[in-house]
């Protein structure tokens, strides 16, 4: 059988991919995580599914479900908040199936980055203004950065900047980032974008941290730092679509 780790997206269910659903509506057994997931999302499984709520527990005892779902013979969809690319746990979960002889696919979701920017109008990637966005978290007491990773060499380059699992510092990190980005960079903060109870906070490094502070958010949301998030932004075009690209065949006029 299979284990299939499903973005769940955002959290919104109709956010979910067709293959995230169909998945879900064959997989007898469905595992997720309850803090960040619209319940919606559940009610494409099967009346008669097994569902665990796995945000209680630990990674042991989150691969005893797996294992016991699949030595019985069942299909698993273990739903992952956002894509599994980011900060899923996928690389350890599946490195213990493995070792138990477990097999397992990935369905992408959309992650929470794009949920925001959306919910935003915003493209991240400006022509001559910014062109790379940088996805990346802070260190306090959960799992150590990297050393060349610290916040202060990607914020060297200007690039956009989305900051995950970070609401928390937000003061601190706002004026770590206002040496690079100026204090009137702009700066959004969006709560469980695509959900009923999704907020959006707008302002600069100056400012954001009171706004934060005021609403109380202490999880579930992204932070985004840059330029690109000037509102009205007035900015160069794209080469792709510039009027004066030579396009089409170079061949003899076919008209």
């Amino acid at each position: 059988m299979t284990v299939h780790f499903i973005g769940a997206g955002p959290g919104a269910a109709d956010l979910l991919t067709v293959r995230a659903v169909e998945l879900l509506r064959a997989s007898p057994v469905c595992l997720y995580a309850g803090t960040y997931l619209d319940p919606q999302v559940l009610a494409y499984c099967a009346p008669d599914a097994a569902l665990i709520d796995t945000q209680q527990l630990d990674l042991d005892q989150i691969t005893d479900h797996l294992v016991r779902a699949d030595r019985a013979g069942k299909d698993v969809a273990r739903l992952c908040s956002g894509d599994p690319s980011l900060y899923s746990a996928l690389t350890e979960q599946t490195r213990r199936l493995d070792a138990h002889g477990v097999a397992w696919d990935v369905t992408p979701g959309v992650p929470a980055y794009a949920a925001a920017a959306a919910l935003l109008g915003a493209e991240l990637t400006v022509p001559e203004l910014v062109q790379s966005v940088v996805l990346t978290r802070t260190h306090a007491r959960s799992t150590a950065m990297p050393e060349p990773e610290a916040l202060a060499n990607f914020a060297a380059t200007g690039a956009t900047l989305v900051l995950h699992l970070a609401i928390t510092r937000v003061r601190t990190l706002a004026a770590e980032l206002a040496a690079d980005y100026g204090p009137d960079c702009p700066v959004a903060v969006v709560h469980r974008a695509s959900q009923p109870e999704q907020l959006v906070l707008r302002g600069t490094l100056t400012d954001i941290a009171d706004q934060v502070e005021a609403t109380g958010l202490r999880q579930a949301a992204v932070i985004l730092v840059g330029r690109a998030l000037t509102p009205a932004i007035s900015c160069a075009e794209s080469h792709l679509y510039d009027p004066a690209r030579v396009r089409g065949s170079t061949g003899p006029d076919r008209r």
